[in-house]
């Protein structure tokens, strides 16, 4: 699966339960580790857990390599490394607190296509 696939596949995964605030940055030209950092908010432990495993069945579905999921017990950031992809899932209070975005902040948020 292409880059661009997996990352639209993974934004209509969140889409699909509600994640909030979803932003999809292509990170290709800033590291070499990944082509897209997708951020989204989840507004509950119990929501996050939910978007990371909606994350992550879609991703098996389509056969796509899984190679770490972090901080699931707590689910204040899960982080979720899909290789091409890498998926950061906070409570708002934990984004807001690290502010990923504006680590991040010259980039451009990519317009991610939702599957049909």
């Amino acid at each position: 699966m292409a880059p661009a696939e997996l990352r639209d596949l993974i934004v209509a995964s969140l889409d699909d339960l509600k994640g909030r605030d979803v932003l999809a940055l292509e990170v290709t030209r800033q590291t070499t580790l990944t082509d897209y950092m997708i951020l989204a908010s989840g507004m509950s432990e119990r929501h996050v857990r939910a978007l990371v495993d909606n994350v992550e069945a879609a991703a098996k579905q389509h056969g796509a390599r899984i190679f770490g999921i972090e901080g699931r017990p707590a689910a204040q950031w899960v982080l979720v490394d899909l290789g091409d992809v890498v998926v950061h899932v906070m409570q708002p209070e934990t984004r807001a607190f690290y502010a990923l975005e504006r680590l991040w902040g010259d980039l451009a948020a990519v317009e991610a296509e939702t599957p049909a």
